[in-house]
Order: C-alpha cells, then sequence, then structure tokens
C-alpha cells in the first residue's frame, strides 16, 4: 500500500500532463467505484448502502473535493512536495477533532502540532509568492482529508460494510466530478498511451487496490503500526519524485519536510503507546 499511494502520485502528476484535473479526477474515480462494485458483485457481498446520507457527505468532502484539490495542487507543483502538504491531514484532523467533537490534544501532541506547522511554514514560504497557490491547495486537501475524517467519527455508520460503503463514496464523488468537468470549459482529454496508463494505474492500483489494502490494514494492524507504515507514503512520493521527475526540494523545503516526518513519527508513537484503535486512524472509512 506504501508502494502503490508514494508512487501515484508520480503517476498522477504524468497522468495530468494529457488531461484537465477535473476530467482525469472524474474518470478515475468513477472507473475506481465500477471496479469496486465489481469486486462486491464477484464476491457476493450485499450492494446495500447503510448510512447513504454520511456515503453522500463523504462523496463530496473526502472524494470529489479532496481529489479535485490534490489533483490541482500537483498541476502546479511537484508530487513530492504535494504529498508532503497533503500529510499534515492529522494535525488538521487534532484541531478538528478539538473543536466538533471534543477532543482535546494533550501533552506531546502540542508539540507534534508545532513541529508540524513549522514544517508546513517552511515548505508553503508565505513570504514567496512563486508557489504558494499550489502549496495552499494541497493543505486544503489535506484539511479536508481531515474535515472528513472528523464527521466519520462524529456521525459513525453502524452496520455499514467498508468496501460496500467505500464505493457508494466513489460513485457519489464521481457525480460531482463529471458534472464539474462537463459545465467548465477546458482543453478535451489527450488520449495518449502514456496517460492510459497512469488512469490504468490510478483507477486500479491508487483507487480500488489502494483502498481495499487500508481498510484489510485498518481491520488487522494496531493504529500505530498503521501510522507508521502511512508514514512511508510521502517518503516514496518525494524519492520517486526525485528519481523520475527531477524534484530536488532547496535545503528549506527538505527541513520543513523533516519537521513533518517527525511530528507524523511523534504521532504514530504516541498512538501505538496509547493502544488506539485502528479504526481511529485518520482517514479510516466507517468500519461495522
Amino acid at each position: 500500500m506504501v508502494l502503490i499511494w508514494g508512487y501515484s502520485w508520480i503517476v498522477m502528476k504524468i497522468g495530468l500532463r494529457h488531461a484537465h484535473p477535473f476530467d482525469f479526477a472524474a474518470w478515475r474515480v468513477g472507473l475506481g467505484a465500477a471496479f469496486l462494485f465489481l469486486i462486491i458483485k464477484l464476491t457476493g457481498r450485499s450492494l446495500t448502502l447503510s448510512g447513504y446520507r454520511m456515503a453522500v457527505v463523504l462523496g463530496f468532502l473526502q472524494v470529489a473535493l479532496f481529489v479535485a484539490l490534490s489533483h490541482f495542487a500537483l498541476l502546479l507543483a511537484g508530487p513530492g512536495k504535494t504529498s508532503v502538504l497533503v500529510f499534515t491531514m492529522p494535525f488538521w484532523m487534532i484541531v478538528f477533532a478539538h473543536f466538533i467533537i471534543g477532543e482535546r490534544m494533550r501533552g506531546a501532541q502540542w508539540i507534534a502540532v508545532a513541529l508540524a506547522f513549522a514544517g508546513l511554514t517552511l515548505i508553503v514560504a508565505p513570504w514567496e509568492l512563486t508557489s504558494l497557490e499550489g502549496s495552499l491547495l494541497a493543505v486544503a486537501a489535506g484539511a479536508v482529508w481531515a474535515l472528513s475524517a472528523v464527521l466519520s467519527k462524529r456521525w459513525p455508520v453502524a452496520g455499514a460494510d467498508p468496501l460496500t460503503f467505500t464505493a457508494w463514496q466513489l460513485l457519489f464523488g464521481f457525480f460531482v466530478l463529471a458534472t464539474l468537468a462537463t459545465v467548465h470549459p477546458h482543453e478535451p482529454v489527450r488520449w495518449t498511451k502514456e496517460f492510459l496508463l497512469a488512469l490504468g494505474f490510478s483507477t486500479v492500483f491508487a483507487t480500488a487496490i489502494g483502498w481495499w489494502l487500508w481498510t484489510r490494514i485498518l481491520a488487522t494492524t494496531p493504529a500505530g503500526i498503521t501510522g507508521l507504515n502511512a508514514l512511508g507514503i510521502p517518503v516514496v512520493a518525494v524519492l520517486a519524485s526525485w528519481a523520475q521527475l527531477g524534484e530536488r526540494p532547496p535545503p528549506m523545503e527538505l527541513a520543513g519536510m523533516a519537521c513533518i516526518g517527525i511530528a507524523l513519527a511523534l504521532l504514530a508513537f504516541l498512538s501505538f503507546r496509547s493502544g488506539t484503535p485502528a479504526s481511529a486512524v485518520p482517514g479510516a472509512p466507517p468500519r461495522s
């Protein structure tokens, strides 16, 4: 999962050379939903959706808005930098959880949040206006992902099969993205071999299989271990972008990435030590 989701940032960047962000997002989400519904049918699972209201909300926030923001951020910035900024999500989740569900920050969580925002400042570099837009879009994507996770905890869906719930989320998100792709004027998709390969990888591996693996890991692995594994995703993205696309972050961005990495590791360690259940991992889909 770490390799799939880490490398998917590079693949998405390549795909966006040939398609507008709305088009690429709509195609990968729509085909990903179709792939999951096929798996559900072949495995004899029920297509009945429990908690359709939350599925609609998350389809808009966690799928449509998050994917669109991520794609527009990738259009303006490198995949390594974008992935690190998106993975500030756990820190936004702590902030949202404080105000929405009354979870207070304790002890070392304050240190982790302070480190994360210090790293965020170094990477975004608001005093340099050249790449500010892409950075802010990536941060917004992480914040939207965090808000989705907190809303899932605030209004949990009992008895929902994770795979079925995810498939419906993707379908509802596809409707939003397809509408935006239709009404927003832009150049048509260039159906090149490179684009088809990028779309195929993003659909099957990053969207369908990636979500399935994430669901399985959440069901069988302690939250701390899951969190530590997830730390590898932006690391893979940074290294792959460096090797394949020549993205070499300047020293200040590297320092910011290091701050965020240390903060994420601290949060994962705190989660592991406290025995937080897997379902509480940020971004976890609802579990039965």
